[in-house]
């Protein structure tokens, strides 16, 4: 491999990873370099994420690639979460949790003040608590003195960079995220936040990806061992964003979802769709490389395996993922269902007892053991998956085949053929790094090493091999159960059914 190497900081809800990625300009390699956990922090019953923590897990990233030469560095994270600062630049509080529970009810209170029609039009964000918008509503309402104090507002990951630059800018793909952004006037939408009563004036520059934010501040070059000026550049910084970026797609009539904790599932579009059907399903437009939306619908995701395992290992009853997927697969199918975007189960906890709960209450019989658990969820996520790709082919008017799958729920190949076998539609998985690899070559992108996002998808597709996934279940037993799952689906602050 040719040309230094670059390296990405892809941080998820559980662990963050220092990746390095070699490009000799047609084919990229990979080389994990250091791992580090992420995830939220109780205090008071509160959930926070340790930002300083973070920092230096991004620090020990650094120091290991010391010896590579590296070219650049970028940093993606999760949307919706920030930080604020003062004017002398300090972090006034520890950034809260997506998951933390000051946002409960905040969304049906701001739409009494401002309607759910304009709040859409401004932004083409879909309406979930978890949203940018609606933790600062949240701080309004509880006087909180931070919000009053503030001088800027830096997204998590331009928080970390600024951190590792001294530059508070905000990059246009988390931008969006925030429910703040308009896409029509790309631009802040300062007439929502002045509906609202909230500062405008905290919100920073919005610089494309690609973007390059400044050189390393020498003394976190010093501390790391590394060279001076080493350009930080902006990647993708929401990870699906990034995700989305190197889906190795050929032509612009396929659907995606990036598997992880969360699932995010979409089309491509080269401008967003604010119509009465994208309000209705509550969808929304979050911006990608390019120039692009990414038209698209959060669903919970396998963050309901991973708190069933939580659960269990608490109990004395540790099990991998892989042993709990083998579990699953020996379960018979065609059980009881979820609709995984119940609002129930968004917050930590005991998973498997609100799965059962949800059965209870809809009259299903509850799931017995731990793989039947485990298949009602990815029997309900496949079929989830069904839903959304159905309401994205009626908003948008067209039929989208593949399904591109990427991120690391690929590994989980019963999500991947129960998927198929659901939407009828050949599923196609891989990369599973495809956060890290956006990140990766958008950088390149922004050193001129690749010409266009196009040509990003052309290198993922010369240097990763996916699996391809043909539907082959029982059509009738299918479309009895999603018969079945529909009945489930009840308007929701996370799911909106319409």
């Amino acid at each position: 491999m040719t040309g230094n190497p670059l390296l990405a900081f892809d941080l998820g809800a559980e662990s963050g990873r220092a990746i390095l990625g070699r490009f000799d300009g047609e084919r990229l390699e990979l080389e994990e370099l250091h791992r580090f956990p992420t995830g939220g922090t109780a205090v008071f019953d509160l959930l926070y994420w340790d930002v300083l923590r973070l920092h230096d897990g991004i620090k020990q990233g650094l120091r290991a690639a010391a010896g590579a030469g590296i070219a650049s560095v970028g940093v993606d994270t999760w949307g919706v979460d920030f930080g604020l600062l003062a004017a002398d630049g300090s972090l006034l509080d520890n950034p809260r949790h997506y998951r933390d529970p000051r946002t409960e009810g905040v969304l049906d209170r701001a739409l009494e003040r401002v309607s759910r029609e304009r709040v859409f039009a401004a932004t083409g964000v879909q309406l979930l608590p978890i949203n940018t918008l609606f933790q600062l509503l949240s701080m309004q309402e509880q006087s909180a003195p931070q919000l009053g104090a503030a001088h800027r507002l830096l997204m998590m990951a331009d928080l970390l960079h600024y951190f590792l630059t001294g530059e508070q800018v905000c990059e246009f793909t988390n931008a969006t995220t925030t429910q703040l952004y308009d896409p029509r006037q790309g631009r802040w939408s300062t007439e929502l936040l002045e509906a609202f009563g909230l500062p405008h004036g905290i919100l920073p520059e919005i610089v494309p990806p690609g973007t390059r934010i400044g050189p390393l501040l020498e003394t976190v070059s010093r501390d790391c061992g590394l060279a001076s000026g080493i350009p930080v550049v902006a990647p993708a910084t929401h990870d699906t964003g990034a995700a989305v970026a190197a889906v190795p797609a050929e032509g612009a009539d396929f659907a995606y979802i990036s598997s992880g904790t969360w699932s995010l599932m979409g089309a491509e579009l080269q401008t967003p769709d604010l119509s009465d059907g994208a309000l209705r399903y509550n969808f929304t437009n979050e911006g990608g490389v390019g120039g692009t939306f990414r038209f698209l619908k959060n669903i919970m995701g396998l963050w309901l395996v991973q708190e069933c395992r939580r659960t269990w290992a608490a109990a004395g009853r540790e099990r991998s993922y892989a042993e709990l997927t083998r579990a699953a697969e020996e379960a018979p199918g065609f059980g009881p269902l979820v609709d995984p975007d119940d609002g129930r189960f968004l917050p930590p906890g005991d998973m498997p007892g609100r799965v059962a709960a949800f059965c209870r209450e809809t009259g299903q019989t509850e799931p017995g053991g731990e793989g039947a658990v485990i298949r009602c969820l990815l029997e309900s996520l496949a079929l989830k998956y069904r839903w959304v790709l159905e309401r994205l082919e009626e908003v948008l008017g067209r039929r989208l085949e593949p399904v591109h799958v990427v991120g690391g729920g690929i590994r989980n190949t019963l999500l991947c053929q129960l998927t198929a076998d659901a939407t009828g539609r050949p599923v196609v998985a891989g990369p599973a790094e495809a956060t890290a690899i956006g990140n990766i070559l958008v950088q390149a992108l922004g050193l001129g090493r690749i010409g266009s996002a196009g040509d990003i998808r052309a290198v993922v597709r010369a240097s990763f091999e996916p699996r391809t996934f043909a539907p082959d279940g029982d059509h009738g037993r299918w479309e009895e159960a999603y018969g079945r799952f529909c009945r489930l689906l009840p308007d929701s602050p996370l799911a909106s059914e319409g």
